[in-house]
């Protein structure tokens, strides 16, 4: 059985800690290798080892480069036959039952080189920060945003949307008392499904990430 199943809208919590240290173990690696591949801190890395964090899917995908998978080794993804999706049907999950949840957008192909998710921001909720290669767009579809890029602080608001590039250091948060729903894109792989249409294939040694 996947380790999270496909089933219409039902929020799919993925607990990655232990999937984590047990492929850091399996490669003989500390977390001060860790850390040093990925970029994220070892106090961060050990506390998402113990679930006591949940990373935002851009720290996931480094840390999963670094570990030499990719991101859909931690979380299971619906393998894409066409690139349609229908409202209701989609896939929606968490990481370490975060207050952000995710539904996916995208498809693959070949030559593919965006990825996007609907994401749901709950009230209180604020991501690490995180750096990364690529670009990134989104748009608010409900709610106010707070976006910090660098030293910069922008309150992005229904209809709004911002295009930035994924090297700068960037967070998010939600500091209203009500949800934020938008969406994100980015050049940024997430799961890549291999010939068979499995949704489980690790690319070793071919790094992509995704969103904070």
């Amino acid at each position: 059985m996947n380790r999270a199943e496909t089933a219409g809208t039902t929020l799919q919590a993925a607990k990655v800690g232990a999937l984590i240290r047990a492929r850091r173990h399996s490669l003989r690696m500390t977390l001060q290798t860790l850390g040093d591949s990925s970029g994220v801190s070892i106090g961060y890395l050990s506390q998402v080892e113990r679930d006591q964090a949940s990373p935002s899917l851009s720290t996931l995908a480094a840390i999963a480069r670094a570990l030499e998978v990719g991101v859909d080794y931690f979380i299971a993804a619906p393998s894409t036959q066409d690139a349609l999706t229908r409202a209701g049907e989609r896939m929606r999950f968490s990481v370490n039952d975060s207050p952000i949840a995710y539904e996916r957008l995208h498809s693959d192909f070949p030559g593919s080189v965006l990825s996007a998710f609907l994401i749901t921001i709950a009230p209180g909720y604020r991501s690490e920060t995180a750096n990364h290669e690529g670009e990134e767009i989104i748009y608010v579809l409900e709610g106010d945003l707070t976006l910090h890029i660098e030293d910069e602080m922008t309150v992005v608001s229904q209809g709004d949307s911002l295009h930035f590039r994924g090297n700068r250091s960037h967070s998010w948060s939600n500091e209203t008392d009500s949800d934020v729903r938008l969406m994100w894109s980015g050049t940024l792989t997430m799961f890549r499904t291999n010939q068979d249409g499995s949704a489980f294939q690790t690319n070793r040694g071919s790094g992509s990430d995704a969103e904070s």
